[in-house]
């Protein structure tokens, strides 16, 4: 009698055992959760920027289970090549270097807006130069990154005054480099940003024309890749959110955020300070009424059409994109 309970108990074992590993092998996911796809983003030295240095330092982005890089590139060319190549994920940058992507055949979806420029970019001249208006550039060499915002703004200033880039002579190469070459004085002029527009004036020279002229030309944004977006919305949404709550934080929290920021780009936090005079940023509220909806589109959707048929004319891309297909606000909307 013993030895038959025996033999059953070992049957039951048995089948209990089969059972159990039939099942693991049945749902190996819920033991092994795939790992969320980093999101590499890359951006250049800018203070406009400070709300990704803030979401990644005070882990905004952590703490909504996201994995972002952060990658300083100065270099256009080179941040557009690691888009093209899929090595980073999207690109902090004006709007109109969003849409030049888009009119290369990269597409990609403009997701938050971080501010517009006040003065935070501009046209640096030598007070030695006899050059007091935009007209009195005709002829001079001027520093700038070529087919990049820098030029964008130099061709619409030019434009109003009845001008082209065929009136100046460029010289391309880095906005850093532009202004380090116009305090070093190899330039009579250069078009480039802060904190090189005040390194600039400081160096014999002067502002003649900034963004305080020519109020929304210039507005800073961030996109990813349309294919990124589309595989991970819950990421993408995290994302949208985390850049809220740094922009929100360092709207409250000016002297921690803006030693983040210096840390982050190498500078002193009274070089931040000074931008950020330069710079008008958005919250959700201010980026809902950028961005507007399907039905009533914002005015980020006349700045998009002007960029792509502003670069289309001038042959630096193949093709004007359409603003509806790069602008979502799909995701801003949920953090109402």
């Amino acid at each position: 009698m013993s030895k038959k309970i025996v033999a059953l108990v070992l049957a039951a074992v048995m089948v209990a055992v089969l059972v159990a590993g039939c099942g693991s092998g049945n749902k190996p996911a819920a033991q092994q959760p795939a790992a969320k796809e980093p999101i590499k983003i890359a951006l250049p030295t800018f203070t406009g920027y400070g709300p990704l240095l803030v979401a990644k330092e005070k882990g905004f982005f952590k703490n909504k289970g996201l994995d972002v890089e952060i990658q300083v590139i100065d270099g256009l060319g080179e941040r557009k090549q690691a888009l093209m190549a899929n090595k980073i994920q999207g690109m902090a940058t004006a709007l109109d270097v969003s849409v030049t992507m888009a009119g290369d055949g990269v597409p990609v979806k403009i997701l938050w807006a971080f501010d517009t420029s006040n003065g935070a970019d501009g046209i640096l001249v030598k007070n030695n130069k006899g050059i007091n208006s935009v007209a009195d550039l005709k002829g001079k060499e001027i520093a700038l990154p070529e087919a990049a915002t820098s030029h964008f703004f130099l061709l619409n200033v030019l434009d109003k005054a009845g001008m082209s880039d065929k009136d100046v002579k460029i010289v391309n190469m880095t906005a850093g480099e532009a202004g380090a070459a116009f305090v070093a004085g190899k330039v009579d002029a250069a078009v480039t940003w802060e904190p090189w527009l005040t390194k600039g004036a400081k160096a014999d020279g002067k502002v003649l024309v900034s963004t305080k002229d020519l109020p929304g030309v210039i507005v800073d944004v961030v996109f990813l890749r349309e294919d990124f977006v589309k595989a991970h919305p819950d990421q993408v949404q995290a994302f949208v959110a985390a850049l809220k709550e740094a922009t929100d934080f360092m709207m409250t929290n000016k002297d921690e955020a803006y030693k983040i920021i210096a840390n982050g780009f190498k500078m002193k936090p009274e070089e931040i300070s000074a931008d950020m005079q330069t710079l008008k940023f958005y919250g959700l509220q201010e980026n809902l009424a950028f961005f507007g909806t399907p039905d009533k589109p914002g005015p980020i959707y006349d700045v998009t059409k002007k960029a792509g048929q502003f670069y289309f004319d001038k042959k630096k891309i193949s093709k004007v994109p359409n603003p509806a297909d790069m602008i979502d606000a799909s995701f801003l909307s949920k953090l109402k």
